[in-house]
């Protein structure tokens, strides 16, 4: 049964007015404002009540109150974006409209995406219209992003089980993340480096010296943010076999242990689930597959090559280790753990929002 104090006025929705609205959500790259609006008031004449239409969406109750509004008052004309204080206009929106399809449909025949001079260039008007255009629609085709979903058959299972180890562990047990940052490399600058000064940045050449590279297999306890690491030359079943020696001696005998991993191959080796089955208190967890966000540990990582690697000069692999083993010491001295808000629930749900998003652009 739908929950939620009933709307005043009733919306009534013409076939070609969902028509059109269908397809502001379909064309591809359409902007997300408008395919948003559209999403909410298709739903909202399906006779879904505001309060489930913003779960859905990720939204307020506001922002749909809003839409729906003004759909009922002016009708799909209610949906565009208002004008602003200013000016007149000096260009229709015949020309904005085609700024904005070339934009999201086409691509210049000398490049990957349109600069505004290009832009400028095929459609007759000044480059900082243009940019006007772009800003007023959200548009930045100089920029772009990545991502990559799982393609793991197990995906919600292994992501409820791994969220469910952080946001209420068991009891009598450590959850360690674990993962290994491989070849580490020794780096030093060909020239001194200059240092920090009023006015000036710290200033080093752009090329370097190698001298050898390293591994660290680290091991991060969410509940307390401290670290077991452990640096190796070489990265195999047996390097990681010895770093579950040390878990092993590290962790107190009357404690479980329960081990988030991801795939790699040094993981599943028979070496590796032997000694699992000596072990019996250790249970592994692994995560899905393209998921290194869920393991904690990669964003100690993130800290230690931001605070540590990126910038630290090492001339030898001895000294690049004695660097981390010391990085190491210092955390542990004041660790502070990281704290999962998100639930499981939340997380398919985002990931859900982003595969119907995907879809509607009919790639």
């Amino acid at each position: 049964m739908q929950r939620g104090r009933p709307h005043k006025a009733s919306l009534e929705l013409p076939e070609h007015d969902r028509t059109e609205l269908q397809r502001w959500i379909k064309r591809p790259k359409s902007s997300n404002g408008l395919a948003q609006r559209a999403r909410i008031v298709l739903r909202c004449a399906d006779g879904i009540q505001s309060s489930r239409v913003a779960a859905e969406l990720g939204i307020t109750d506001n922002t749909v109150c809003k839409w729906r509004s003004r759909y009922i008052e002016r009708g799909l004309a209610g949906l565009l974006d208002e004008p602003r204080c200013g000016a007149p206009r000096r260009i229709s929106d015949e020309q904005v409209e085609a700024v904005l399809t070339k934009t999201l449909e086409e691509q210049p025949r000398d490049s990957t995406h349109w600069s505004t001079r290009s832009m400028a260039a095929a459609s007759g008007l000044s480059h900082d219209t243009v940019h006007q255009i772009w800003h007023a629609f959200g548009l930045q085709p100089h920029r772009v992003e990545t991502f990559k979903l799982s393609n793991d058959p197990q995906f919600i299972e292994k992501v409820r089980d791994i969220v469910g180890l952080y946001l209420d562990p068991p009891e009598r047990a450590l959850v360690l993340c674990v993962d290994e940052k491989s070849q580490i490399q020794a780096l030093d600058r060909t020239q001194p480096i200059l240092p920090l000064a009023p006015g000036l940045a710290e200033r080093r050449t752009h090329d370097y010296r190698r001298y050898g590279t390293t591994s660290l297999f680290a091991a991060l306890d969410v509940a307390t943010g401290k670290v077991i690491g452990q640096t190796h030359r070489r990265h195999r079943s047996t390097e990681f076999k010895s770093f579950l020696d040390r878990i092993e001696q590290e962790v107190p005998a009357e404690l479980d242990v329960h081990l988030v991993l991801d795939n790699y191959g040094t993981h599943k080796t028979e070496l590796i689930r032997r000694w699992l089955l000596r072990h019996p208190r250790f249970t592994v967890h692994y995560t899905p597959t393209y998921s290194s966000w869920i393991n904690q540990v990669e964003r100690w990582f993130a800290t230690l090559t931001e605070k540590q690697l990126r910038r630290g000069t090492h001339r030898s692999t001895s000294e690049l280790e004695d660097a981390i083993r010391l990085f190491v010491a210092l955390h542990n001295q004041n660790p502070k753990p990281f704290v999962w808000i998100k639930t499981a629930d939340q997380i398919l749900a985002s990931v859900r929002r982003f595969c119907q998003r995907t879809s509607e652009t009919g790639h």
